[in-house]
Parts: structure tokens; sequence; C-alpha cells
């Protein structure tokens, strides 16, 4: 496994390594887009409840999304990598060059046109499963089901479950321990508190999706490049500088540009919330996030964030929750990793086989 003392990640090192190899400037391309579509339909997660609750104005909490998610993406980064490490072990890549880079091109090209079909219809999709399922089928067809190892993959199925329950369990929790606690206050001062609470959980969210999504995307770069040195990446291969701010310029562009259309979605169709609830939403959210970001299991904001909206929803009145689009994100859930996983390896079969 390659490491960071016999990787050279500099700037000017893989621009020479992209004379060498086109198709990593491809990869890494596809990287700056798969990022941005990722701020567009997965980011705004993290802002919608303080919108839907008016605590923050749109505009607002998008410049606040974008500017925390570029600082949670390298500062996790420097503190953690233990998502990224997930993702490099979870699939195997190696054999001929030529024919792997092919592949991840596949694999992020598949992820992207899902992200952009989710996204033209207002479901918040997630870009990490959307991701993990392309390069999924892009090993699979570079290398059989050998290019799968089911011990690593098995966290996404881990994460899938843990933030969907769990997500919705806590947001039931927290809604009445908030409840308790501002019960004898009165209802202007409650809601003054919990929009000051909101708005900090919301720049709490946005660095912590940052952290989470920054690091699947960045480790696709360094997976381009290593494949292009002939090595495996791994956890412990770091990620350089410039790296980091590219993705962080482009998740919070995504984020920025593409945002609105998700945030409606999420908090303002599918359930109604007070202020009290909006917090109660976030803090589980952020706990969630927070945990699998440590631990290195790879979770999806949009999971996490949309569980714990359905909970407190439904911890005061199951009918107050829209079921109908409730229905339909998880749908799009479930066919994500099929989708994505068909789109990567047939993608990257035509590829090898044309190219």
């Amino acid at each position: 496994m390659g490491t960071r003392d016999c990787m050279n990640l500099s700037l000017i090192a893989t621009l020479e390594l992209v004379g060498t190899h086109p198709l990593l400037a491809v990869v890494l391309i596809l990287v700056i887009g798969v990022t941005m579509v990722s701020g567009a339909t997965d980011a705004p997660n993290a802002i919608a409840t303080a919108v839907a609750t008016r605590c923050m104005r749109p505009t607002v909490a998008l410049i606040v999304a974008a500017v925390f998610n570029f600082v949670g993406l390298i500062g996790m980064t420097f503190i953690s990598t233990s998502v990224a490490h997930t993702m490099f072990s979870m699939v195997d890549f190696s054999g001929d060059t030529h024919m792997a880079l092919l592949a991840l091109v596949a694999s992020m090209i598949g992820s992207i046109a899902w992200g952009v079909f989710c996204w033209f219809f207002g479901i918040p999709c997630s870009k990490s499963h959307a991701l993990i399922a392309g390069i999924t089928g892009g090993a699979i067809a570079l290398n059989g089901w050998a290019g799968v190892v089911p011990g690593e993959w098995a966290k996404v199925i881990y994460g899938l479950v843990f933030s969907l329950v769990a997500g919705f369990g806590l947001g039931c929790l927290m809604t009445k321990i908030i409840e308790r606690l501002f019960m004898r206050m009165r209802r202007a001062r409650g809601n003054r508190i919990c929009t000051h609470i909101t708005n900090i959980l919301a720049c709490i969210l946005a660095f912590l999706h940052g952290a989470q999504d920054g690091q699947k995307f960045m480790s696709i770069g360094v997976m381009g490049i290593a494949l292009s040195l002939g090595e495996q990446a791994s956890g412990s291969a770091g990620f350089p500088l410039w790296l980091m701010i590219i993705c962080s310029l482009a998740i919070s562009t995504g984020t920025f540009l593409g945002g609105k259309r998700i945030i409606k979605s999420v908090a303002m169709d599918m359930v109604d919330l007070t202020v009290p609830q909006g917090t109660a939403a976030s803090a589980s959210t952020a706990a969630l996030l927070l945990v699998a970001s440590l631990t290195g299991m790879p979770v999806s904001t949009s999971h996490c964030s949309t569980a714990s909206i359905m909970g407190v929803g439904a911890s005061r009145n199951p009918h107050s929750v829209n079921w109908i689009i409730a229905r339909n994100m998880l749908a799009a859930w479930i066919l994500t990793f099929p989708a994505c996983g068909l789109i990567g390896f047939a993608l990257a079969t035509f590829f090898m086989h044309l190219l």
C-alpha cells in the first residue's frame, strides 16, 4: 500500500503525472464535478432546518453552508482520515493502469449523472452512496467480484441503517428533551434561544458535512494519482493541501448555486417544523455525523438529516409528516445503489472495450 512517504502528492508532481497519464486529468476534473454536485444535492441538508424554521434567511444560510463546508473539509482532514481509509479499502482497482483509470472515470460519470437527475427533481440523494456504488460497479467491471472487499463495504450498510434508525429515534428523543427543557419558559423567549442554537448547529452541520463527504471525494483523487503511479492508496496516504482547497471550493460553490431546491424538499415540503423542532432535528443530525466522522463510518448527510426531521415531526403527530415525499426520498435512496452500480459497471465495461 502506498503511503505519503513513497507517493509524491504535490501539485507539480501530479501535473507531471498527467502528462504521462492524461486520463488522470479526467479523473481529477470529475472529482471536482462530483464534489460540486454533492454541494448542490447533499450539503443543503445541513442548513435545511435553519431555513425552514426561519432562523436564517436562505441566502445567508447558503453562504454559511458554503463557508463551513470549506472549513470542515480542511479541518477534519487534519484531525482524522478514517472515512477516507474506509473508501480506499472497500474496492480494489489494481491491475492495468489504463484500464483502472477508465473504470474510475466511468464510476464517477455514473455518480454525477444520478446526482443531477435527483437534483432536477428536488430529491436529496446521497452523493456519497452514489459514489460508493459507482466505484463498486467500476471495480467489479475491472476485477470481477474480487474488486469488492466485503468486510469494508459492510460499513456502508451499517452506516445506512445507523443514519436512518438512529436519526429517526434520536429526532424523537431530542424533541422530547427540548420540550421538557423549555416547557416552563415563555414561547417567545424559548424561540429566541432555540433560534441561536439552531444557527450555531447549522454551522456545525455544514462543517461536519464537509468533513464527511469531502474526504470521500478527495479519496478518489488520491486513488487516481496512486493508480497512475502503479500503487494502491490507503488512509495513511494523506491529502495534499491543493486537493483539499480545490474540493472545498467545489463543494461550497455547488451548495451556493444549487442548494435552494433541496432545502425546499427536505424541510419545507416534507414537515412543517417549529423553531424548537428545528433545533431538535439539527442537534440529532450533528450527533450522528460527529460519531460517523470519528469512527470512519461512511454515512450520508441526506439520510441523517431527513431521518432526524421525520423523527421530530412524527414525535408530535405522525400525520404532520408528508409521507408521500418521504416515500419518494426513500425510493431514491434504495435505487441509488443498483442504479449507480450498474451505470458504473456498464460504462466501465464499455470504456475498457472501446478505449
